[in-house]
């Protein structure tokens, strides 16, 4: 598992779901849901999102917005719409002054608005909490990315569009698997961009002899990994591989690996029923005790406090923002 897949390697087994919202002008959303990442697509009309301190941005017919939270955003008709309509955490949508707004809002399978023929439709998904790993890329993004339409060219959002309103067996295990899809796909654009600045890890992914040292770390963290060990498997000494990983990555193999090996023992370590000894051997430490030194060190806590201050894993679903 690399970051880009630790982003969304979460609760997906409980069902998130997604929103389709149908909305006449003029209206306006204020979400402070609180989630760590929500990703908004328009599939008709356009919208308006802003938030973080950040001027409003348009998105068209086709556009993606990822917005990183849990900083409050706001979607509306117009940039200069105030909102009318409030979501707070837990999903719950009322007025501004408190009145609840759920059922009067409801528009049939997995939408909600104000007009079901209205002219703006719009996409939404939360995720409510995110792993380790992911913290490490949501960290890279900036509060709002855009991703239009023609910077991406996938089908996506429109085989979005028809699932979301379809009911049949085993519908949300399909939304969370597209829903995975879209906020993949903009990410690697939003990084793939000519004047994109993403993290050196990312870009070092397309260098041959670092790129295959962090996919065989990143897919086999277990394994006892030396420098000669790595740089033989990509088929370079020692001295290369130590050489050219520092200049892309901007630390060396072996630092890398400890703190990537650390960082998955903090997701796996939220697993119910996982004893620190077989979290230990997942990532590639010999005992508890050896992945405790370190893990504290790291981290400032031990893996049994760490635990408690972790939601388990099963705990959070995926959520709709609104």
């Amino acid at each position: 598992m690399d970051a880009l897949s630790g982003l969304l390697a979460g609760p997906r087994a409980h069902g998130a779901f997604l929103l389709r919202t149908v909305m006449t002008p003029p209206w306006a959303l204020r979400i402070q849901d609180r989630a760590a990442l929500s990703v908004v697509a328009v599939v008709r009309g356009s919208a308006w999102i802003g938030g973080a301190g950040g001027p409003p941005v348009e998105l068209r017919e086709g556009d993606v917005a990822l917005a990183r939270g849990p900083d409050p955003y706001v979607v509306a008709d117009a940039p200069e719409s105030e909102p009318q309509i409030v979501i707070h955490p837990g999903q719950r949508c009322t007025t501004v002054d408190g009145r609840d707004l759920h059922d009067v809002m409801a528009l049939g399978v997995r939408t909600w608005g104000n007009d079901p023929d209205g002219e703006h439709v719009l996409l939404t998904g939360t995720y409510e909490t995110t792993t380790v790993v992911g913290r490490r890329l949501l960290g890279a993004l900036p509060p709002l990315v855009h991703v239009r339409r023609d910077a991406w060219r996938s089908p996506l959002v429109d085989l979005l569009a028809e699932e979301i309103v379809t009911d049949r067996p085993g519908q949300d295990v399909v939304l969370d698997r597209l829903l995975d899809l879209v906020a993949v796909h903009a990410v690697r654009a939003w990084f793939d961009r000519p004047d994109a600045d993403p993290p050196r890890w990312y870009r070092a992914h397309g260098d041959p002899v670092v790129g295959r040292a962090l996919q065989l770390m990143h897919h086999r963290p277990e394994h006892p990994w030396t420098l000669a060990s790595l740089a033989a498997e990509c088929g370079a000494s020692r001295a290369t591989l130590a050489r050219r990983f520092r200049e892309l990555v901007g630390e060396t193999p072996m630092g890398y690996l400890t703190s990537w090996r650390l960082t998955l023992a903090a997701d796996l370590l939220r697993e119910p029923g996982t004893t620190i000894g077989a979290v230990a051997a997942r990532v590639g430490y010999g005992s508890a005790f050896s992945l405790s030194t370190a893990f504290k060190r790291h981290f400032g806590v031990s893996p049994r406090e760490h635990r408690r201050r972790a939601p388990a894993a099963g705990t959070a679903a995926r959520r709709s923002a609104v």
